[in-house]
């Protein structure tokens, strides 16, 4: 029993802590700091949004709406998160290819769940050559840190993990449905990781600290 309650007092103080210094740095991350973990809950929520749609679409009629309506105000918040380094102009049009992405994706569940085969290869025809518009997009604003090597493979792995935790979740299989989520968001995750890497190498100078005194 003593052996039980010193771990237990142990475990506390070492999560006080931990939380304690993360606490200090509150406030206190770099410029580049702040840019990655901005830029990282972004699209890690691009995927959580998409996966709660998905599932509202196939699954919960009633929670369709509220979820959809995130999910696009998620596109607005990514747009809008480039705006300070390449304009508005680039934001407006980052969200509405991503709008049209979101917008896409419903002829794929349609057709899938009225088990209608040619217009499913239709429609993810379409939705992968969003996909490489988006990426297109992407490489055209920053062609030197987002490469098309990279920007394509990872909007195409974006399109191939969504169908297939999709395919999933008309099935109700959750089982399998949330492993595939759980690699999507890392996808997601990585990919804010490339693009806030990529701002910085490009706009060097609007990540420079100022010197401690």
């Amino acid at each position: 029993m003593k052996k039980i309650l010193l771990s237990t007092i142990l475990i506390a103080t070492m999560a006080f802590n931990n939380s304690s210094t993360a606490c200090e740095l509150c406030g206190k991350e770099s410029k580049v700091q702040q840019l990655h973990t901005a830029m990282q809950k972004l699209w890690a929520d691009h995927m959580t949004w998409t996966y709660a749609t998905v599932d509202a679409f196939f699954n919960n009629p009633s929670a369709l709406q509220s979820s959809l309506d995130r999910l696009l105000q998620n596109q607005k918040d990514i747009g809008n998160a480039i705006v300070p380094v390449y304009g508005q102009a680039a934001g407006d049009k980052l969200t509405e290819l991503l709008t049209a992405h979101i917008k896409g994706a419903v002829p794929v569940l349609t057709a899938a769940k009225n088990n209608d085969k040619s217009a499913l290869d239709k429609a993810v025809t379409d939705w992968y050559a969003n996909a490489k518009e988006i990426a297109n997009f992407l490489t055209s604003a920053n062609p030197k840190n987002w490469p098309a090597t990279e920007t394509e493979p990872m909007m195409k792995e974006h399109i191939d993990l969504t169908i297939s935790y999709a395919v999933s979740l008309l099935k109700k299989d959750y089982t399998n449905a949330i492993k595939t989520y759980d690699k999507a968001r890392e996808s997601m995750s990585e990919m804010g990781t490339v693009l806030a890497s990529g701002v910085v190498k490009q706009f060097p100078d609007k990540f420079k600290e100022a010197k401690k005194k």
